[in-house]
């Protein structure tokens, strides 16, 4: 409802809508090429992604790959292990850094998120 009674204006709604699809747009962009990392093993894996979660880049340290280990069965398990906690560090601050650029657009929109994201 519109305070006062009067008609909604029709143009300025869609002008509106316009602006917020384009913000939408530009920030969806900026997502698209900033890169995030997280960690495991205490820096032994890093994992860079993409602000829209997409990975860019896995980097293991040698020193991950103990040559004394019982066999290269448990080598093998533990550096899976790394890898897959420090992607999921990266999607972890991934998503925060779409929360902190994609938040304010939804609140924009009535604060009920908007459908897809995880907002």
């Amino acid at each position: 409802m519109i305070p006062g009674g009067g008609q909604p204006n029709m143009q300025q709604l869609l002008q509106q809508a316009q602006k917020m699809q384009q913000d939408l747009a530009q920030a969806q962009e900026e997502l698209a090429q900033t890169e995030v990392d997280g960690q495991a093993g205490g820096g032994l894996v890093t994992a860079t992604v993409t602000g829209a979660g997409e990975l860019r880049a896995l980097k293991i340290d040698p020193k991950a790959v103990d040559p004394e280990a019982a066999s290269l069965e448990e080598t093998a398990e533990t550096l899976a292990d790394l890898v897959v906690a420090a992607v999921q560090a990266a999607n972890e601050n991934a998503q925060a850094l779409q929360q902190q650029k994609l938040g304010p657009l939804a609140q924009g929109l009535g604060g009920g998120g908007i459908p897809g994201l995880p907002f």
